[in-house]
C-alpha cells in the first residue's frame, strides 16, 4: 500500500540510480519485514577491493559478470586482459559500466545469453545469489551457462542463513523502487544446493568479512587451478560476442 507521505519512487527518481550517479547518495535494501541493509554503493563505484582481487585472480576467461553493477569487476579483469562481459537488469548500471570502459548488455541471467555453456568463469558477487528469489534456480541455470570445466565463483551471506524474501530500493527518505524477489544464503545451505543439483565445491575462502565458494561441473579443475598459464583462455573471447 501506498500513501501521499511515502509515494513509490518514478523511474527518474529510482533510489538506487540515484545512488549510482552520485557515488555516496544512501541507499538501502527494505526487506518486506522492515528489516533495512545500506548497500555499499561507494565499493561498487570504486576500484576492486582486497577481497575483490581473491575472486579476480580465479577469474579464467572468458567470464561472465551477472548483476554487474557499476562493472567495477568486468572492467579490472578487461584491463588484465581477460575477456569479460556483465550483464544486469538496471539499464543505469550497464550505462554506467560501458561509460567506464567495460563491456556490458541489459539483460536478465534468465533470459537466453549468447555464449551459453562457452563461459569458463561465472561471477556472482555482492550479494547476487539471491537473484529471482531462487538460489536453487538461479545455481541450475548458471551451470547450464559455463563449460564443462568452468566454475560459479559466489559470494556468500556470512552468517548461516537461508531466506527468500521481497525487497526494494529505498532512499533515507523512504521513496522506494518497485519490490523484486530475493533471497539470503550462506555457505551450508548453498552447499545443499550444489549437492542438490550434482555440482562440487571446488574452492571455499574468506577476505575480510566477505565469505566465497567456487562451484564446478563434478571432473572439473579446483577453484583457481586453472587461473594462471592459461593464456589461450584468459583472452578468447566467444563466438557469439564478436
Amino acid at each position: 500500500m501506498t500513501t501521499e507521505e511515502n509515494p513509490p519512487a518514478s523511474r527518474h527518481e529510482d533510489p538506487y540510480a540515484l545512488a549510482l550517479q552520485s557515488d555516496r547518495a544512501p541507499v538501502y535494501l527494505r526487506l518486506a519485514d522492515g528489516r533495512r541493509t545500506r548497500l555499499p554503493v561507494h565499493r561498487w563505484c570504486a576500484q576492486p577491493t582486497r577481497a575483490d582481487r581473491t575472486l579476480m585472480e580465479r577469474c579464467v576467461g572468458p567470464v561472465l559478470d551477472v548483476g554487474c553493477g557499476p562493472g567495477r569487476l568486468c572492467r579490472a579483469l578487461l584491463r588484465q586482459g581477460v575477456f569479460a562481459f556483465g550483464i544486469d537488469v538496471a539499464p543505469h548500471a550497464v550505462a554506467r559500466t560501458i561509460a567506464l570502459g567495460g563491456t556490458a548488455q541489459c539483460r536478465s541471467v534468465f533470459d537466453p545469453l549468447p555464449g551459453e555453456g562457452d563461459w569458463q568463469t561465472l561471477l556472482l558477487a555482492d550479494g547476487n545469489i539471491g537473484i529471482g528469489g531462487d538460489p536453487h534456480a538461479l545455481v541450475r541455470r548458471c551451470a547450464h551457462l559455463i563449460s564443462p570445466m568452468g566454475v560459479l565463483l559466489v559470494e556468500v551471506d556470512d552468517n548461516d542463513v537461508e531466506e527468500r524474501c521481497t525487497a526494494w530500493f529505498e532512499d533515507t527518505h523512504g521513496h522506494r523502487g518497485p519490490p523484486f524477489p530475493w533471497a539470503r544464503l550462506g555457505a551450508p545451505a548453498l552447499r545443499r544446493i550444489t549437492v542438490d543439483l550434482g555440482l562440487s565445491v571446488t574452492d571455499q575462502w574468506k577476505s575480510g568479512p566477505r565469505s566465497f565458494l567456487a562451484l564446478g561441473h563434478p571432473g572439473s579443475s579446483p577453484g583457481g587451478r586453472a587461473r594462471r598459464g592459461q593464456s589461450d583462455a584468459v583472452t578468447r573471447t566467444p563466438t557469439a560476442w564478436r
